[in-house]
């Protein structure tokens, strides 16, 4: 394979060769074939990529657009009517549970498809999400009273948090709890309209059945599973460019371990493109009868 090869079948995959999502369909189609993908494309001016390579994933505005070139990044979006219709298509998937979100890099969202988000809350959530987190991973005062409330009243927006909170809370404050409870998977975004903003509600009520899977999947079981679906989404990465993806939710030296497991297994394999080598997804085996063979009477 060349690069310009693997580029090419990246923009197939990731709809970035003038097959636009246009529609719900479309949207669901593309979320389940790439697995997860991010919502705008990360500009090298967020404080939270500084000093950070490019992360190898498709976008769902990229998606959208339908193409490279001009798509907004999340600072730019407000001022792009493409932007806040491929916002209200990816709500959309949110509420009939097609889509789930999560921050993994800063504030840019995150979209992981129905089928995946078990392993991937495998990963990234609390295996006893009805509880407050061991010391470690303990929760803000702010966070906890921010749950508290979406235990109780919700799904409910911002505004209806902060009236039943009471104080002074500042807007910046009660965002910096939000992400701070949806980067652990404690919250997830359920709703959004334009006049009340995004309605909020726990995972664990919103999709039981989903954190019940993810909690009883064991880490190295969602690891490949997420390894396999990631490299199903790029074609082939080299093992930086898949750390970097990852290194938000798991150790390197654990998704290096997982890595080997799985090349070990057959499952994946090397792949020369230009003069890098990468790893991709193996090719089904099929066991092939003998041309000799007869059977017997």
């Amino acid at each position: 394979m060349t690069d310009p090869e693997l580029y090419e079948l990246r923009r197939h995959k990731w709809r970035l060769d003038g097959r636009p999502v246009g529609n719900l369909e479309d949207a669901r189609e593309f979320l389940e074939s790439v697995g997860l993908c991010l919502m705008y494309p990360l500009s090298p001016q967020d404080p939270d990529m500084r000093g950070r390579a490019q992360i190898v994933l498709p976008t769902f505005m990229g998606a959208f657009v339908g193409g490279e070139e001009n798509v907004p990044t999340r600072q730019r979006a407000f001022a792009d009517p493409r932007a806040h219709q491929a916002t209200e298509l990816a709500v959309r998937l949110l509420r009939e549970r097609s889509a789930y979100e999560a921050s993994v890099f800063g504030e840019d969202n995150f979209l992981v498809a129905a089928s995946v988000f078990p392993y991937f809350y495998a990963l990234a959530g609390d295996r006893n999400p009805r509880q407050e987190p061991r010391s470690g991973r303990s929760l803000s005062p702010l966070a906890q009273d921010v749950l508290a409330a979406i235990q109780r009243a919700g799904p409910v927006t911002k505004r209806r948090l902060a009236e039943m909170l009471g104080g002074d809370l500042s807007e910046a404050a009660m965002d910096r709890a939000l992400a701070e409870l949806a980067a652990r998977l404690r919250i997830t975004r359920v709703d959004y309209n334009p006049r009340e903003g995004s309605s909020w509600d726990v995972l664990y009520r919103w999709a039981p059945e989903a954190v019940n899977e993810g909690m009883h999947l064991s880490v190295a079981v969602a690891l490949s599973a997420l390894l396999s679906q990631y490299l199903d989404c790029v074609i082939a990465a080299d093992e930086k460019e898949i750390g970097d993806v990852f290194s938000p939710l798991i150790a390197r030296s654990k998704v290096k371990e997982a890595l080997n497991a799985l090349l070990a297994a057959r499952e994946l394999e090397f792949v020369h493109v230009g003069k890098r080598t990468l790893v991709q997804v193996a090719p089904a085996r099929t066991t092939e009868r003998p041309r000799n063979s007869r059977r017997r009477a």
